[in-house]
């Protein structure tokens, strides 16, 4: 492979579009999940009592906030509001690490090796942005700048570090 500019940008562009596509779809089927039942998940009534005993408060808005954090992935798969839509799917794998923190790394021990490394790879496309090869890109949003990656990861991670301190004060409580 050549080494000069444009390969090396469409090699770059290739790769956040396969970053996307299984970190957005994969978050996504998640988010279904939770919101509607579809994959074989919960629906959004289980996923509520489950919020609820893992200590989210209101376990309901909770469990809508999660599904639409997630399911937000579509967008990232597709490349449309990609840092936005990864910011808030960064937030709600912030939230499922630290429930599985607990359990040690491993996901095989229940760890949060999964959702963390769904955040992390959240949080990344959030600083990138999507590429050349999205629908941001084609439509020149405004909204893809690296200010608003920033700006939206912050407040994603903000918002995330204030729900687990609610927990936190709850699961203390009970």
């Amino acid at each position: 492979m050549s080494t000069d500019g444009s390969s090396r940008a469409k090699a770059l562009d290739l790769g956040l579009l396969t970053l996307r596509t299984a970190v957005g779809a994969t978050l996504f089927a998640h988010g279904a999940q939770k919101l509607t039942g579809w994959f074989g998940g919960p629906g959004i009534e289980a996923t509520a009592s489950g919020m609820d005993q893992m200590g989210f408060k209101p376990a309901k808005l909770s469990a809508v906030t999660a599904g639409v954090s997630e399911a937000a992935g579509g967008l990232v798969a597709l490349g449309a509001g990609t840092r936005v839509a990864s910011a808030a799917g960064a937030a709600a794998m912030i939230a499922a690490a630290d429930v599985h923190r607990p359990n040690g790394f491993f996901a095989q021990n229940g760890g949060l090796e999964y959702p963390a490394i769904l955040g992390i790879a959240s949080a990344t496309l959030a600083l990138t942005g999507p590429g050349r090869y999205s629908l941001d890109s084609k439509m020149g949003h405004r909204l893809e700048r690296d200010r608003v990656g920033v700006a939206a990861l912050a407040a994603a991670t903000a918002g995330a570090a204030a729900v687990l301190y609610r927990r936190k004060k709850v699961t203390a409580a009970a």
